[in-house]
């Protein structure tokens, strides 16, 4: 029997439909925005280092290896109340406190994970923008008496730019479609 769009209307009409839409939207702009900023001063540090470069990209890019699914398992446990770290490491949490018995908490400790496993594609993107940074115009900025934030906020960040939106970009859109993370550490 056909039903044309009677399906979209259903869904379109169900409030659990745009509480769940509202839910991922906060969780993919809390999360891009973290990972921004995180990943920027990561991309900032591996910019900069001269001794053993190699070494600190690589260990910096590690959690972005690890199969999700082996991540969200890791990060169950570590917030399991019973023998999780996560409670021991926060003093203003109790020991035997249930990050996964309501949604707040649950969402926090996804984002959390999700935060620790991709901040370092973002870095990686970030990295590849700061290496287009001209050298000249950030001394001649330094020669004309701009302090640091001075040069990172008219030089650096403008030049920039391009950069900051495709990663962005890729983010959110990976950030918009997450499952995976969702489904191992809280079963759906």
């Amino acid at each position: 029997e056909f039903i044309g769009i009677s399906n979209y209307v259903t869904a379109l009409s169900d409030g659990l439909f745009w509480r769940d839409i509202a839910m991922t939207v906060l969780y993919m702009v809390v999360t891009v925005a973290i990972e921004l900023v995180i990943g920027f001063a990561f991309a900032l540090v591996m910019h900069r280092i001269v001794f053993a470069r190699g070494v600190i990209r690589t260990s910096i890019l590690i959690p972005y290896g690890i199969i999700t699914v082996v991540s969200g398992f890791a990060w169950q446990f570590a917030f399991t109340s019973s023998n999780g770290f996560v409670n021991g490491w926060l003093p203003f949490i109790d020991d035997g406190f249930n990050w996964f018995g309501d949604t707040t908490p649950a969402v926090i400790a996804i984002m959390v994970s999700e935060i620790w496993k991709t901040t370092p594609f973002m870095s990686l993107l970030l990295l590849a923008g700061l290496a287009q940074v001209s050298e000249d115009m950030i001394e001649a900025a330094k020669v004309d008496g701009a302090g640091w934030w001075q040069r990172l906020f008219r030089v650096v960040l403008p030049n920039m730019q391009a950069a900051i939106m495709v990663a962005v970009l890729f983010r959110a859109l990976d950030a918009y479609r997450i499952f995976d993370n969702i489904f191992v550490m809280t079963s759906g």
